[in-house]
């Protein structure tokens, strides 16, 4: 189905709410009885360090309670068996890194190039020598659907224009209004890479993200209480939800997760963001309800996910 766009007028007023009645309007691709898990799709997952592995787990387990059916994780050379042991269901790749710990830019030709979507960053430091990595990721990955998120969105500020005049329109031609790339800051990272003022952008954060959105040539989410998404085509939507529990270690990483997989299965990156961000909410709500509004963990978030998706994509039965 095509997207829920902005109307002219509400471009002029504000942001579209995200709400159940929207989602089942806008629902996630379902595969046929009779698919196997090709037809679900391929995720690939870069990112980690030997300080941070478990980024990579969380966010990939996420990709796979969305839906996608085949799963690749690319991590540090040292971690890369542990994160095999702890994911079994994945391909795990173990990456070359620098003695600092960064990835080798050599490396990114270790990845496989017939991936769905690609979700790049969790747990990645934002170095230059990452930069030249995630550039050369970029370069080879130009079929899939990115989600770029934590230190990867840094590349921003070194990526080519041509590179990202490449990336727009690539994966779905008939859509031409879709962008295959999708940036997840908060407002101190869109701060940081827009070298703007973080006061200025929680001021007025609809005007931030639409900015970002045009200036990148992509679908950008600003996380936040209120998470809005903006396309470059003006589009605006605006998700209220979730609780505070959600602020916590790793909660970012099943998020980019989510909409990773939720991407692989099909959607565009403006539904697929949609989505992520409404399922991540609502399983922080029932998590809430059964554990208590603090102290669940990021880990938990996932399995609450099939069955708030599979509720949302069954169709309300008329009285």
């Amino acid at each position: 189905m095509p997207s829920p766009r902005t109307s002219n007028r509400a471009k002029a007023s504000g942001s579209i709410a995200l709400n159940d009645a929207l989602l089942r309007r806008w629902a996630l691709p379902v595969p046929g009885t009779d698919g196997d898990k090709e037809d679900r799709g391929r995720v690939l997952v870069v990112g980690g360090s030997h300080q941070m592995p478990g980024a990579v787990i969380l966010a990939a387990i996420a990709a796979l309670r969305a839906g996608a059916g085949k799963l690749t994780i690319a991590t540090a050379a040292r971690v890369a068996p542990m994160v095999a042991q702890a994911v079994c269901e994945s391909r795990v790749i173990g990456l070359a890194e620098t003695g600092s710990g960064s990835f080798t830019r050599a490396s990114a030709r270790s990845l496989p190039d017939d991936s769905s979507a690609v979700l790049i960053g969790p747990g990645m430091e934002g170095d230059a020598r990452n930069c030249a990595f995630v550039a050369a990721v970029l370069e080879r990955l130009r079929g899939a659907k990115v989600v770029l998120d934590a230190g990867a969105m840094d590349v921003i500020g070194a990526l080519p224009p041509r590179l990202i005049k490449a990336r727009s329109g690539v994966v779905n031609r008939a859509a031409s209004s879709s962008s295959p790339m999708l940036l997840t800051p908060h407002a101190g990272e869109l701060a940081h890479l827009s070298g703007s003022d973080k006061s200025r952008i929680l001021d007025d954060p609809e005007a931030a993200v639409l900015d970002a959105a045009r200036r990148w040539n992509a679908v950008v989410a600003l996380k936040g209480a209120i998470t809005f998404i903006g396309a470059p085509d003006g589009s605006l939507w605006r998700h209220e939800g979730g609780n505070i529990g959600l602020a916590t270690s790793g909660s970012g990483d099943v998020l980019s997760g989510l909409i990773t997989g939720c991407a692989a299965r099909g959607a565009t990156i403006e539904q697929a963001t949609a989505w992520g961000v409404a399922l991540h909410a609502h399983a922080g709500s029932a998590l809430a309800a059964r554990v208590g509004t603090l102290g669940y963990l990021a880990r938990d978030l996932a399995g609450e996910v099939p069955t708030i998706m599979q509720a949302l994509m069954r169709k309300p039965r008329r009285s």
